[in-house]
């Protein structure tokens, strides 16, 4: 576990199942968060929310695991692997935290191709299920 606190509250929240109010907790109001499959940034906190949560679920089964982190001061990129439905996907969540500790940019890069797409499918599915 990293000594930063920021990244500290994000594994917490990845190994307690997804708890929505912590998730909630964890984000700074401007936050915007990058797709590996949407081209434009969402941003504002509810839109982060909405990502992150649906992604910790379709994702953050029994098999994902944080393979590596690099963290330099308010920075983070973690390395991690998943199966789903079957298909081994790894990536990356490159994180920055602001001066309250809150999470401010979050990007995800997905690998190999038929990862992102099966991620599209999953991730759509569940975003369709929140909306309602």
């Amino acid at each position: 576990m990293s000594a930063h606190p920021g990244l500290a509250a994000w594994h917490a929240y990845m190994a307690a199942g997804g708890d929505p109010q912590a998730l909630r907790a964890l984000l700074a109001e401007d936050a915007v968060f990058h797709s590996p499959v949407v081209h434009t940034p969402q941003e504002g906190r509810d839109k982060v929310f909405a990502y992150l949560h649906a992604a910790s679920h379709v994702l953050g089964g029994d098999s994902f695991r944080y393979l590596r982190e690099i963290v330099d001061g308010d920075q983070a990129c973690l390395e991690f692997v998943c199966e789903l439905d079957g298909i081994q996907i790894n990536g990356v969540d490159i994180i920055r935290w602001d001066a309250n500790g809150k999470i401010e940019d979050f990007k995800v890069m997905v690998r190999p191709l038929k990862a992102i797409n099966k991620v599209w499918e999953k991730m759509a599915t569940m975003l369709a299920a929140q909306a309602r």
